[in-house]
């Protein structure tokens, strides 16, 4: 599954329309949120606190329309805590959205 840059720009977008400040802090709003729960994953050593960080990174994907990440949340809940390689891969994936707001 490839990332689309442009879904959670099109929700944003959707969400508050032309106001681009307010598409900023809400851009920002999401990264941090989510690279916190990719850090809580990376740091999880137990079932319930990988599951938790999980969930709040699908729910917090879902209200953003963000799918791709939405997926590999679900890959982690499934999986097991710490396990490499669904971390590098959410973490490549918020990088991913981090780069575009850059460009």
């Amino acid at each position: 599954m490839a990332y689309d840059p442009g879904t959670l720009e099109a929700a944003l977008s959707a969400a508050v329309g032309s106001d681009h400040a307010l598409i900023a802090d809400l851009r920002h709003a999401f990264l941090e949120s989510a690279e916190r729960q990719v850090d809580l994953l990376s740091r999880a050593r137990c079932d319930a606190n990988w599951t938790m960080a999980a969930l709040r990174l699908k729910g917090l994907c879902a209200s953003f329309g963000v799918n791709h990440i939405m997926g590999l949340a679900d890959r982690a809940i499934e999986g097991a805590p710490g396990d490499p390689v669904i971390l590098r891969e959410l973490a490549s994936a918020v990088a991913a959205i981090a780069a575009v707001g850059q460009a």
